[in-house]
């Protein structure tokens, strides 16, 4: 929708997105420059927008001025409906629909078209930015922020408020763990593409990410034996005191992160914790290393809480909120076009000694760097589900080589093993589909493979240890490649 909006106002005026500024030739003396046309340069003859031009078509032309600086602000809103800059937008909108229905046209063709197409222009806008703040992703979004929201003022906030310093009451591993859980199923959510979406999902797990690791510094900050007693150095005191107040600065930055704070600012809590470096900066700690080593880490520590506050202006830059872009992603990418390539060679050729390689892949991946953003470990994840995938069928289709039956084989024995080759048959199906849940060959593929676990359900195992333990794996087997069938077709971007 944005890039059809993005075109429809090239066409109509010419030039997308130029703020309105366009040479103009008031009768002075002319320019050498070539000017561009205006908007509606095939209804106002040979005049173009100059005085004289017919009023109708001059105030069109200041419309499209408008609409062209609107533009770029609603196909990058990333924000709901309540938001004070969404009301904004709409009553700027509003007044300009308003402003083109007002423009007589005197019943003139040349007059009807460009006011239509105006008014159609800015219809479009409206619709973009209504249906970018309610679509269901976004509000999914916004649901799973509110539940971090949540758990944050119930396990951090509010015993901050109620006079606990953090110290004084532990930063549970649990809490931890939920908002991770949260962290998780946001960078699941589909945004289809959309910028607004895109925008919006980085936002909220950049705050909800900056959280995340100011608490898992909290746990790790309770195995050190700090802070130091005031008897060790002259020096302790001082930075003790500094260590209170980064304490609770730790919360307010939560709360700060979280929109839980209604008074304090991002801009206020950074003048704070620079003058507490500005305190510890001016302390003499150079005769005791120990003492010197717990103030480096006080310093860390506010540095780190610095680090987070920087995020108002996240996910503006199209290179942050676009992962494609992102090195991690790339060296992803780069594996799984390998992949790639390896999986067509054994669904044409067979196995040629491709194990090797993909377990080398698989070490690769383990390497890959993910910055603590569950977007790109996501992705990590997926592709290593790509490579096991593999793996598991070449060492299934290499075992099913292998077998050698003999005569008294235990008949369920028997069954769960051409049940697993049936398994490779369809495994090696679901390795090369490339389409929808909505195709009849997905629905075919997922009714077999049901088909089969209905089928080593079937099988009696007659006490036998052997089977008992083939059929479970078989069992695994069919579940595994069901999860990875609906993997690729979830539909999931970056």
């Amino acid at each position: 929708m944005c890039a059809n909006v993005f075109g429809a106002l090239k066409s109509l005026f010419g030039k997308p997105f130029d703020g309105g500024k366009r040479t103009m030739d008031h009768g002075g003396q002319q320019s050498q420059t070539q000017q561009m046309p205006g908007p509606f340069a095939a209804f106002a003859g040979q005049q173009g927008p100059y005085p004289g031009q017919h009023p109708a078509l001059s105030r069109l032309d200041e419309v499209q001025k408008e609409i062209a600086s609107l533009g770029p602000q609603v196909c990058s809103y990333s924000g709901l409906q309540n938001n004070r800059e969404y009301k904004r937008l709409e009553r700027e909108l509003t007044r300009l629909l308003l402003e083109v229905d007002k423009v007589e046209t005197e019943g003139r063709p040349e007059l009807q078209l460009p006011r239509k197409r105006a008014a159609g222009e800015v219809e479009g806008l409206l619709h973009y930015l209504e249906s970018n703040a309610t679509h269901p992703s976004r509000l999914a979004i916004e649901e799973l922020t509110q539940e971090a929201r949540n758990l944050l003022n119930e396990g951090v906030v509010m015993p901050f408020r109620q006079g606990q310093a953090l110290d004084a009451f532990e930063i549970s591993e649990e809490l931890v763990e939920a908002v991770q859980d949260v962290a998780m199923r946001l960078a699941q959510v589909k945004t289809g593409g959309s910028v607004p979406l895109r925008k919006a999902r980085y936002k909220a797990l950049t705050r909800i990410c900056a959280v995340q690791e100011i608490l898992e510094g909290r746990v790790q900050t309770h195995t050190l034996a700090l802070p130091l007693s005031d008897d060790t150095h002259e020096a302790v005191q001082g930075i003790n005191e500094v260590m209170s107040q980064v304490s609770g600065a730790r919360c307010q930055e939560v709360a700060l992160l979280m929109g839980l704070s209604g008074r304090d600012s991002c801009a206020h809590l950074a003048r704070i914790l620079t003058e507490l470096l500005v305190k510890l900066d001016a302390l003499d700690v150079s005769s005791n290393a120990a003492v010197r080593n717990y103030r480096k880490q006080v310093v860390e520590e506010i540095n780190g809480l610095l680090k987070h506050l920087d995020l108002e202006g996240e996910g503006e830059d199209t290179h942050r909120y676009d992962l494609a872009q992102n090195d991690s992603i790339r060296e992803i990418e780069a594996i799984r076009g390998r992949v790639s390539v390896l999986r067509e060679e054994v669904l044409r050729h067979g196995a040629s000694g491709q194990g090797i390689e993909l377990q080398g892949l698989l070490n690769h991946l383990d390497q890959v760097n993910t910055g603590r953003n569950p977007c790109i470990r996501e992705a990590r994840r997926r592709a290593v589900l790509e490579v096991q995938a593999l793996i598991t069928f070449l060492d299934l289709w290499e075992a099913l080589g292998r077998r050698n039956p003999g005569p008294d084989e235990p008949p369920p024995h028997a069954a769960v093993w051409r049940v697993l080759g049936s398994l490779c048959d369809l495994q090696a199906q679901v390795l090369g589909f490339d389409g929808k849940r909505a195709d009849k060959s997905y629905m075919v593929l997922e009714e077999l493979l049901t088909k089969q676990l209905l089928a080593l359900d079937a099988v009696d195992p007659q006490g036998d240890q052997g089977t008992k333990t083939a059929r479970k794996q078989a069992v695994k087997h069919a579940q595994n490649i069901l999860s990875y069938l609906d993997m690729k077709t979830d539909e999931w971007e970056y």
